[in-house]
């Protein structure tokens, strides 16, 4: 870190082998909810990739997948936005806060990181 900087993340962020997508958007049912890769990940928030545009503040609902075939909801609010290169397999990524995660959706969250 350059110097004067302190560290703001207060969870370690890791790659687990996670995968998620949108809830609460109205399709069709031939349509299927697009799959957002993860980044990162951790107790805190996650790092995804979209092709949705979104703006800091935006709250999304979200189902995610774990390893072992279970999912569970979060909800979540973005808090950083950054616009991707085209010819990217994206278009954004996003930084997203959970918010006020149950009580055993965080302990699965745990036990998946803790094995990531």
């Amino acid at each position: 870190m350059a110097d004067g900087q302190q560290e703001r993340r207060k969870y370690k962020r890791l790659n687990a082998p996670v995968y998620c997508r949108p809830l609460g958007r109205s399709m069709s049912a031939s349509q299927e909810l697009p799959r957002l890769d993860v980044g990162d990940i951790s107790m805190g928030g996650i790092r995804v990739y979209t092709d949705d545009k979104h703006k800091t503040g935006d709250r999304l609902e979200l189902e995610l997948f774990l390893p072992d075939g279970e999912s569970i909801t979060l909800d979540t609010t973005v808090v950083w936005v950054d616009e991707l290169a085209s010819g990217t397999p994206a278009s954004f990524e996003l930084g997203l806060k959970f918010q006020d995660v149950a009580e055993a959706d965080r302990a699965k969250l745990e036990a998946v990181l803790k094995e990531a």
